[in-house]
């Protein structure tokens, strides 16, 4: 099982648990922050199913429609997540947590409230170590936030997110209920499930903006292009490397191209032998990079191939 699914069926576990707990609460308390934190948790078990379904659906291998696979699959229902937490998630809670802020009113059985939102925590707290320590074991050597900045596979970083605004969350309304019930401020309830909704849009609006960059297309960072045309430029028989041109179908299926110049009297046998050892060396490195075409052309500049606009 990948680090993606342990992290998505732990989370999954987490939440339904929490969502069926939140949900009692609210029927014990009438607490407009946990009505908030009920429904942000039952989004989540959706949006779990629904990476799953990108997962599996981006596995499917390629044919003649689809050349370079279903990798994108996932992406798109990455993107479908987001938008759904962006109106399902923060926007319910914040029109909630309006209404509630408009006319407040004091909930009941605090006790419940403590103790579900301390359950709550305890799994929420736990499914969000799961995931950072899963997606950490597949990203070695890296920061997190650059690791989730360059990362390909949205399936693990969504969890990341989602546990983490799911742990805030519940601050937020731990903090609204003891407001509500020790100073009698019940208004404050209303703005806890403002402040959940909020965060929530936050959360879903980082993800659109990382979905949106994959469906693009991105490529390979510039550390990876550098040593891709150094490995090409060793080579005894190549005199000078163009541009690499790379691009993700997928988490872990991207396309290479680049053109390279061989020297002189290099041809047929000989220059099939050379591509291929280099194309050996690069996939050997760099095992994500499924197709590699290699072309003896005239060499680009990366200022020919991305032109600046000119000044002013």
């Amino acid at each position: 099982m990948s680090s993606s699914h342990k992290s998505i069926y732990a989370a999954i576990a987490a939440n339904v648990a929490i969502a069926i707990a939140k949900m009692v609460g609210f029927a014990f308390t009438g607490s407009a922050a946990m009505l908030s934190e009920a429904i942000h948790s039952a989004v989540d078990c959706g949006n779990g199913a629904l990476l799953l379904v990108g997962l599996k659906q981006s596995t499917k291998p390629a044919d003649e429609t689809h050349p370079f696979g279903y990798g994108k699959e996932l992406y798109f229902w990455s993107l479908i997540v987001a938008v759904l937490v962006f109106v399902l998630g923060g926007g319910v809670s914040l029109w909630e947590g309006f209404e509630h802020a408009r006319h407040p009113a004091p909930s009941s059985s605090p006790v419940w409230n403590y103790a579900i939102l301390g359950f709550a925590f305890l799994f929420e707290g736990y499914a969000l170590i799961v995931s950072v320590r899963e997606f950490k074991q597949s990203h070695p050597g890296t920061g997190l936030i650059a690791a989730i900045h360059a990362s390909k596979d949205p399936s693990s970083f969504t969890v990341i997110f989602e546990d983490a605004a799911a742990t805030l969350g519940l601050v937020a309304a731990f903090l609204g209920v003891w407001l509500s019930n020790s100073f009698g401020w019940h208004r404050a309830d209303g703005i806890a499930s403002m402040v959940i909704g909020a965060l929530l849009v936050t959360v879903a609006i980082l993800l659109i903006v990382e979905c949106k960059a994959l469906i693009v297309g991105e490529g390979a960072d510039r550390a990876t292009l550098r040593d891709i045309r150094a490995i090409a430029k060793a080579d005894a028989d190549v005199t000078d490397v163009g541009l690499p041109l790379t691009m993700y179908f997928g988490p872990h299926n991207a396309l290479l191209t680049m053109n390279v110049q061989f020297r002189d009297g290099l041809e047929g046998s000989a220059m099939y032998t050379a591509v291929c050892r280099i194309e050996t060396i690069i996939q050997k490195r760099y095992p994500d990079i499924k197709q590699i075409y290699l072309e003896a052309g005239s060499m680009r500049t990366s200022s020919e191939r991305f032109p600046v606009a000119p000044a002013g």
